[in-house]
C-alpha cells in the first residue's frame, strides 16, 4: 500500500511539473500540456491495462502448476494486477471528463470551451 501511495504522489509531482513548466509558454502551452496529458491517458493506460490483464492470466495459470504456497501467492498476484487493470481503465475513462471540466470551469460556450480532451 505504501509503494502505491509513493506511485501516486510521484505520479501527481510529474503532472503539477509539467504544468508549471508550461505556464511559462502561456496558455497556449498550458493547453498542449493537458492536451497531451489526456493524450497519454487515452492511449498508454487502456494498453498498461490490457498487458496487466493478459500478465496476471498467465501468472495465475503459472500459479496452477507449482506447489500451495506458491499457487496462493500467484493469486494474490493476479488478483492485484487485475485490481490494477480495472483502476487504470476507469481512470482512463473519467480522466479526460475531469480534466475538460476543470480547464473549461463547466463552460458550454465561449474560447475555454473549446478545449476538449
Amino acid at each position: 500500500m505504501r509503494g502505491l501511495k509513493y506511485n501516486v504522489i510521484f505520479l501527481m509531482l510529474l503532472v503539477f511539473v509539467g504544468l508549471a513548466a508550461a505556464q511559462s509558454a502561456g496558455s497556449a502551452g498550458l493547453l498542449s500540456a493537458i492536451k497531451g496529458l489526456c493524450n497519454l491517458v487515452k492511449t498508454l493506460l487502456p494498453t498498461v491495462a490490457l498487458l496487466m490483464i493478459i500478465a496476471a492470466g498467465v501468472l495465475y495459470a503459472a500459479g496452477q502448476f507449482m506447489g500451495a504456497e506458491t499457487r496462493a501467492r500467484a493469486s494474490v498476484w493476479a488478483t492485484a494486477m487485475l485490481t490494477g487493470a480495472v483502476i487504470a481503465i476507469l481512470i482512463a475513462v473519467i480522466a479526460p471528463w475531469i480534466l475538460n471540466m476543470v480547464w473549461t470551469g463547466g463552460l458550454t460556450t465561449g474560447s475555454l470551451a473549446s478545449m476538449t480532451c
